[in-house]
């Protein structure tokens, strides 16, 4: 494993492109990790998040736990929109990615809030993501 917010923002990318019902609302091509300015819309992005590390593990392995937080943004339906989406989000995360290079010992969505735009065509909201992981490397 290269990074352990890497690892987890492609798992939880792929994670919901493999969800019709999440792509039926964003086009797969509309999830994406990086920044969170977006470029078309519906868009979620997974931002960079933060690692905090807690050491070693049984078998030379390290824990850590990362937290990320993934943005919607909508528009045309404004705040309703997004609310749908994290909705069919939040759904689907309450099963655990599938991992590659890492395990899960847990992982959660904390919560979501709903920031108001000044314009109202358009809808954003953030789900706040933690999960503790175990690699070996």
């Amino acid at each position: 494993m290269i990074d352990p917010v890497l690892a987890l923002q492609t798992a939880i990318h792929d994670h919901l492109v493999g969800a019709a019902s999440v792509t039926a609302l964003v086009p797969a091509a509309h999830i994406r990790a990086g920044s969170t300015r977006p470029d078309r819309l519906p868009t979620i992005i997974i931002a960079d998040g933060t690692t905090m590390m807690h050491g070693r593990a049984s078998g030379g392995q390290f824990v850590a736990s990362v937290f990320l937080d993934l943005h919607i943004w909508t528009e045309a339906d404004g705040i309703a929109a997004a609310k749908q989406i994290g909705a069919a989000v939040a759904r689907r995360l309450m099963d655990w990615p599938t991992t590659t290079g890492f395990a899960l010992d847990d992982f959660k969505h904390q919560r979501t809030v709903w920031p108001r735009d000044p314009d109202q065509n358009y809808g954003h909201g953030i789900m706040f993501i933690e999960a503790v992981i175990r690699w070996s490397i």
